[in-house]
């Protein structure tokens, strides 16, 4: 007799939205890194380039995509179709300029548009979205429509300031109301920590948000070689300060909750990006 073999449910995605106040902090660098270190302790990880106007995970690892998300958005092919395999296993959603064209799109195009994601979480735990730095509009709706928003921010006051306008913002907008936070490119922990704390500080008198210290990644030589060869850290100096820290992110990150839903999580995730890219039409016309 042949006993039916129960039906797994697939796990929720973890969505973890990288950004920053502003560039030259590392963002990209963190989100590549992230992706793979987490996919090299075990997880399916996505990474989307959702820097819709100067998308550059594609260049940062040598990769030369022929088709990309705007391809998607014109129907010209499906996600799919799109979809490169990146070092670690990582998949890669390359990006593209134009994310304005999803509120042109016919209710029908919406629909398969989500079902094109949706079909990718049953094969995936995490997805990383590697933003655009600052406050554009893509950028806060892609951090609304992830679980999770880690800001990258280095020992710099520009960078502190503008991390500072990026929370805020984020939580007037958004009604987001926890944050992680990451320092990056620093020379010991206790600098780490003491911008972690600066940061604080100030959202603690002007805010009511929550902030959580995701950890620090030390400056580090080996990343500067590693972007030259248009690789990743974890994958060409595993064992440098700098790739030892990113394992030991990944290993916080599998620690974060996970969505509660069991399914429909990039229903939701697309849905929220659309919706927000309508009323911005709507509230310019």
């Amino acid at each position: 007799m042949n006993v039916p073999t129960p039906h797994r449910q697939p796990r929720p995605t973890r969505v973890i939205a990288v950004t920053s106040g502003k560039g030259g902090v590392g963002k990209s660098t963190v989100s590549i890194n992230l992706a793979i270190a987490m996919a090299q302790a075990g997880s399916r990880v996505t990474l989307l380039d959702a820097d819709l106007g100067l998308a550059n995970i594609d260049v940062l690892l040598g990769m030369t995509p022929t088709r990309n998300l705007a391809d998607v958005l014109s129907g010209e092919c499906s996600l799919n179709d799109i979809l490169m395999q990146g070092p670690g296993g990582v998949r890669i959603v390359p990006g593209a300029s134009g994310v304005q064209r999803m509120a042109d799109l016919g209710e029908a195009e919406r629909i398969g548009l989500m079902r094109a994601f949706s079909d990718l979480e049953g094969d995936m735990d995490v997805m990383i979205v590697d933003t655009a730095a600052g406050i554009a509009a893509n950028t806060l709706q892609f951090c609304e429509a992830s679980q999770e928003v880690l800001v990258v921010v280095c020992n710099n006051p520009a960078s502190i300031t503008d991390a500072y306008a990026t929370i805020k913002i984020l939580n007037q907008r958004t009604r987001r109301t926890r944050f992680r936070v990451l320092v990056n490119m620093i020379q010991t922990e206790a600098e780490g920590r003491e911008i972690y704390r600066r940061l604080l500080v100030a959202t603690d008198r002007f805010l009511e948000v929550a902030l959580d210290y995701a950890g620090a990644i030390p400056f580090d030589r080996c990343v500067t070689q590693a972007v030259r060869r248009r690789a990743s850290v974890v994958t060409s100096y595993p064992a440098s300060p700098a790739g030892v820290a990113f394992a030991r992110l990944a290993a916080t990150a599998q620690s974060w909750p996970r969505p509660q839903a069991p399914s429909g999580q990039f229903e939701f995730f697309l849905e929220r990006i659309i919706q927000a890219e309508v009323m911005g039409r709507h509230a310019l016309a």
